[in-house]
């Protein structure tokens, strides 16, 4: 954005206006002049948006701290900006408004912490559809826990907005979600989104999106979702974001509770995150293809740490560090299609049989579960009170290869299907310390179905078992 670059001279004694010294400092703008920085006791105080080359709301009467609402005079300010192709900038303070459509080209800007645009009820907060660019940066969008409008699915919407910038805000007390985008590209960047009854954020369809950086917490049902309302090509990065305390208020078996979610969104990129703290899964992706969860931090999830699930064909899982969770890494339901996968060194750790919902016919306290189509190696396991690995599920495994892992203190090290219609097998040069159960045990369903296949394994011809050691 261009910025206005004064020259400016005042006499030895005037002093700066504590006034211009804040505005230059919101600005962020480097004043170039040689000798002296000083200035003309003719010149008028000039605001930080004079610098910006934009328009101060406070100048066109929309000030902070009003009894009325401010809607109509800051809508008003907006659209002149945006017609003019100019920022507005809102100086600090708290602006009670709402129902506030932001025009194409809206640029609206305000001080980190300070700005703070407060939902005065019957509505929404902001909205956009159609837009070809939306900036809103430095402010902090506050829903005050006021009910939202039936027809309002978020506390800041966009919808069909080719390019959203959302830069440097906090977004806090929505009594639905915080920010859903439909069909937008663009960044979401730095933000602090708190406090939302359903989703931090919530991406449906988008267009070259990167979520990146951002301060998730305390949100009622789930942090960031990337979901699409048909599977294809979705391509969205969701790299470097920290996300803790994500409930799981609609209950459920999984459908709710997930700090990351992807569901039905290929191409998607999880990497870098840090998350703890989640009702269910830290990562769950459910029917993405080509997925690349990768070096995230997945601390205390209540259920499985990392899934790829269900409908999915490639999914590299990679580099993280899972520590607490009733399950590790699963990537399974090959039945519904989910195959192709690598998952390789990883660290998970601390596993528990307890999940939040009662148990059924699932396993829990597993390190990592594959079905199809798989390779698994690099891994280490440790402290997993069922399983360090498991192969298949039933007549639901093929071509499985398990390679240079390390299972500790697990009750079992290796369960792998022996039942009718199972594929092949692969398990070679692992190694199986403190396994009371054995190292690698034949399984049909739940049942154990095999002595030691560590020592020898002729009697199952799908599975090749050798250079393994169990101690």
């Amino acid at each position: 954005m261009a910025q206005r670059m004064l020259s400016v001279s005042m006499s030895s004694n005037l002093t700066m206006s504590r006034r211009m010294a804040l505005t230059m400092t919101l600005a962020g703008c480097a004043m170039a002049m040689g000798g002296r920085t000083t200035m003309a006791s003719s010149r008028p105080s000039i605001g930080a948006t004079d610098l910006r080359g934009g328009i101060d709301a406070a100048s066109q009467g929309v000030v902070p701290g009003a009894v009325d609402a401010q809607s109509k005079k800051l809508a008003a300010v907006i659209a002149e900006a945006a017609r003019q192709n100019m920022p507005v900038f809102l100086p600090p303070g708290i602006y009670p408004v709402s129902n506030l459509d932001l025009p194409d080209g809206t640029r609206l800007y305000g001080v980190a912490g300070a700005t703070r645009l407060v939902y005065s009820g019957d509505g929404h907060l902001l909205r956009s559809e159609g837009a070809k660019r939306i900036e809103l940066s430095n402010l902090v969008l506050d829903g005050a826990g006021r009910n939202l409008g039936d027809h309002a699915a978020a506390l800041v919407h966009m919808r069909n907005v080719g390019e959203v910038i959302i830069d440097n805000c906090e977004i806090v007390g929505s009594a639905k979600t915080g920010l859903q985008m439909e069909r937008c590209g663009g960044r979401i960047d730095r933000n602090r989104i708190t406090g939302a009854a359903d989703y931090a954020v919530l991406a449906i369809e988008s267009t070259g999106l990167a979520i990146t950086g951002n301060m998730v917490t305390d949100c009622g049902n789930g942090g960031i979702l990337v979901h699409r309302w048909t599977k294809g090509a979705d391509g969205t990065l969701v790299t470097g974001n920290r996300i803790s305390a994500t409930r799981a208020r609609n209950g459920g078996t999984g459908q709710y509770g997930n700090a990351i979610n992807i569901y039905r969104a290929d191409n998607v990129q999880v990497i870098g995150n840090h998350v703890s703290g989640s009702a269910f899964s830290a990562i769950r992706s459910n029917a993405g293809s080509n997925v690349q969860i990768a070096n995230n931090q997945c601390l205390a999830s209540g259920e499985t740490a990392i899934y790829s699930e269900f409908g999915f064909e490639g999914a590299i899982v990679s580099g993280n560090v899972v520590d607490g969770a009733a399950n590790g890494i699963s990537i399974v339901n090959f039945n519904e299609g989910g195959r192709l996968a690598t998952v390789s060194g990883n660290v998970v750790r601390n596993l528990s049989l307890t999940a939040p919902y009662e148990q059924s016919d699932t396993f829990f306290g597993l390190g990592i579960s594959v079905e199809a189509d798989t390779a698994v190696t690099g891994n280490v396991i440790e402290n997993a009170p069922r399983f360090g690995l498991l192969l298949g599920w039933g007549p639901y495994l093929r071509n499985i290869s398990v390679t240079g892992n390390v299972v500790q203190q697990a009750a079992t090290g290796c369960a792998v299907s022996v039942a009718e219609g199972v594929g092949s097998a692969l398990i070679a040069n692992n190694l199986f310390e403190r396994v009371p159960g054995g190292g690698v045990i034949g399984y049909r369903w739940h049942n154990v179905a095999s002595k030691e296949l560590a020592a020898d394994a002729a009697g199952f011809p799908h599975l090749t078992v050798m250079g393994n050691r169990v101690a």
